[in-house]
Order: structure tokens, then C-alpha cells, then sequence
């Protein structure tokens, strides 16, 4: 199959997925070998969620709706570009996502440690990746938006510093929103997250936000 970056872009954008990024593997990638392109994808916002609650994967009330839809979606695409699928929320042994995030040189580290985009910002998200035989052509990628960020709102955003000490303190993030959640996190979405220049135009519904904060709390152990 010829295959172009535009022409996969316009598939996945099909589908309501963005790519958020991408790079040409080397030989000696484990995960990788044999392939000439991965790509990473993301929902196309700010769409996405009223797409996805129309899907019966949504609406069917089993668990991991989003999972579910990644999984068919995603797989149904890379088959139909000859491709092979990859998802973050599939192991052990889990793929290092965040590692080929970087490699994009679309995504950074925050000051916080979480991952930043140049155009989703901190709201960035990944339902999967699609490796591809094809060696394409890729855009250039821009630079950190965290580069031109003099006032860091992500580090003064959470009620809790939860992200103070370079890891994140899940226990205190779960605690303050069961409690009096003072920056609206639960109902509205991560205040650092949100905190984010970048993040703040890109279109993530907060109705979607608050959706993953609500699983996020229900799944505490």
C-alpha cells in the first residue's frame, strides 16, 4: 500500500483520532523491528466526546468504555493500512508510551513531570499507535511550549502539590477531591492540567475531563 503521512492522517481523523506525533524506529527497538513509522494518536478535539457517547461501547454500560472503543477503533485502522496496533493500557509487559511520546519531539516534560504537547498541552492523551512498514515522512516538530512559559501556572495550580516533589502524589490528589475539591477537579478536570497555556486552546470538553477524574477516583484500590 502507498502510503503518505497525509493520507493516514485523514484516515485516522475519519475515526475522530488525531496523530499527536511520530518518529521512524531504530533497528535494535525491541518493540519495533521491522518497522518504519510509529505513530501516536489521540482524540481529535474537540469532537471527540460527543462522538464517543454516541458508540456503544459508551452506551452499553461495560467497563472501560474508552478502552474498548481505543482497542476496536485503532485495531480496525491499522488493518485496514496494514499496520500493527499498539495501546498504553494493554499488559504486562506495558509499551513505553511515554518514551515514544518523547521520541516525537512533539511531546516534553513539564515542569511537573507530566507530559506537554505543543498543541494539546498538559490535556494530552493517548489511545494508542500505529506502527507501519513505511518509512514517512513526517512533520516537523515544533518546539516545547514550556519554552516560552515565564510564569509556570502548572506548578502553582493544585490545591495539594501534589506534583511538588517530582512524583505524583496520588493519595492526596484523590483525598482533596473527596473532600472539598477547592479548584473543581472532579467536575471540570485536573486544575494543573487546565492550568496550561497550550492546553487551554485546544477544545477538551470538560464534561470529558471530568468523566476520566471520575474513574480515576472510582478505581482508588
Amino acid at each position: 500500500m502507498n502510503l503518505s503521512f497525509d493520507i493516514v492522517e485523514k484516515s485516522a481523523n475519519a475515526l475522530h483520532l488525531d496523530i499527536l506525533g511520530g518518529f521512524h524506529p531504530d533497528p535494535d527497538d525491541p518493540e519495533l523491528a521491522g518497522f518504519g513509522t510509529l505513530l501516536l494518536l489521540g482524540p481529535l478535539e474537540p469532537a471527540f466526546w460527543d462522538h464517543f457517547r454516541t458508540q456503544k461501547e459508551y452506551l452499553d454500560g461495560t467497563p472501560n468504555p474508552v478502552d474498548r472503543w481505543s482497542s476496536h477503533v485503532v485495531t480496525a485502522l491499522a488493518a485496514a493500512l496494514g499496520g500493527h496496533p499498539f495501546f498504553p493500557f494493554t499488559g504486562p509487559p506495558y509499551m513505553p508510551f511515554y518514551q515514544w511520546a518523547l521520541r516525537t519531539e512533539r511531546c516534553h516534560s513539564s515542569p511537573v513531570n507530566l507530559l506537554v504537547h505543543d498543541r494539546a498541552g498538559l490535556f494530552v492523551s493517548f489511545r494508542g499507535a500505529l506502527a507501519l512498514r513505511q518509512r514517512l515522512d513526517l512533520p516537523t516538530a515544533p518546539p516545547s511550549p514550556c519554552g516560552v512559559c515565564t510564569d509556570r501556572p502548572c506548578t502553582m495550580a493544585c490545591p495539594v502539590d501534589a506534583f511538588a516533589s517530582g512524583l505524583y502524589d496520588v493519595d492526596a490528589c484523590r483525598n482533596v477531591m473527596r473532600e472539598d475539591d477547592p479548584t473543581n477537579c472532579l467536575s471540570r478536570g485536573c486544575a494543573v492540567r487546565r492550568a496550561c497555556p497550550a492546553a487551554q486552546g485546544y477544545g477538551r470538553l470538560e464534561a470529558q475531563s471530568s468523566y476520566h477524574m471520575r474513574i480515576f477516583l472510582e478505581n482508588d484500590p
